[in-house]
């Protein structure tokens, strides 16, 4: 179902499937949306409640105060996992949305019971060339340059329903929210002390992810969250939710399952 919420300084668009006490709240990436996650929820919406949302300045979300950073983004998660009235929640973020989730977790410890990170764009910021960071907007502008960033994001062929849907997501994002990625939000790290996060936490990336490589999250992380558990999907590029969804669904039923026990 699809629904609106009003937070302080945005218009939120959310695509809410299932039903339960637990609720996966679920971030896309630069340049997707709540539908990026669609083979995802398919298969979990029989389980639990599945909460897909568009962050600001893409999907059909829009930012009321012209803000598009990490911060604003946190913040209107938080504002409408509130305004849902949701007690019991885990997190799922891909690449920017799992740098989201990581400032959202540490500010809903009581909430989130689990954090579920998709070749997350690291805490520590990405050290990429200020070129490069240029070229990646560039790209973001036509229909030309996403076909281009395809054949970086994907290693696997996507369905035609599924290009069509990256193109028009791609395309469709605002100004603003393309900018402030590739400005700011990739290379800033982030303030909040996700070392402080003590839930489960899950990390999972592609063998062939050209964009979050294992063995750079994995130096990473081992200092930030070395309690988290990590699976690697074979023959998998950057945009997993697309190439690997069955990886993402097994790692969700899990994680339910786990805190349906403890619980």
């Amino acid at each position: 179902m699809s629904n609106y919420i009003n937070t302080r300084n945005a218009r939120i668009h959310i695509i809410n499937e299932g039903r339960g006490d637990v609720a996966l709240v679920f971030l896309h990436y630069w340049g997707g949306s709540a539908r990026t996650w669609h083979h995802v929820t398919k298969g979990l919406a029989g389980l639990t409640n599945c909460i897909g949302i568009d962050l600001r300045g893409w999907g059909k979300s829009e930012a009321l105060d012209g803000r598009y950073d990490l911060g604003a983004m946190a913040e209107d998660v938080i504002e409408v996992i509130s305004a849902l009235g949701l007690k019991r929640i885990i997190l799922v973020g891909h690449s920017m949305g799992g740098k989201v989730a990581q400032i959202v977790a540490t500010g809903l410890a009581a909430t989130a019971k689990a954090l579920i990170l998709i070749a997350p764009s690291p805490a520590t910021g990405m050290h990429v060339p200020a070129e490069i960071r240029a070229q990646m907007l560039a790209s973001y502008q036509s229909a030309e340059g996403v076909a281009q960033a395809l054949t970086i994001l994907a290693h696997r062929p996507l369905s035609e329903t599924d290009r069509t849907m990256v193109f028009e997501d791609t395309l469709a994002g605002a100004d603003g929210a393309k900018r402030e990625w590739t400005e700011t939000g990739m290379i800033a790290s982030l303030q909040e002390d996700i070392s402080a996060i003590t839930m489960p936490v899950r990390i999972l990336v592609g063998d062939e992810d050209k964009v979050e490589r294992v063995e750079d999250l994995r130096r990473i992380y081992a200092e930030l969250l070395p309690h988290a558990e990590w699976d690697v999907l074979s023959n998998t590029g950057h945009l997993s939710p697309l190439e690997n969804p069955e990886a993402i669904i097994i790692a969700c039923q899990n994680q339910l399952t786990q805190l349906t026990t403890i619980t």
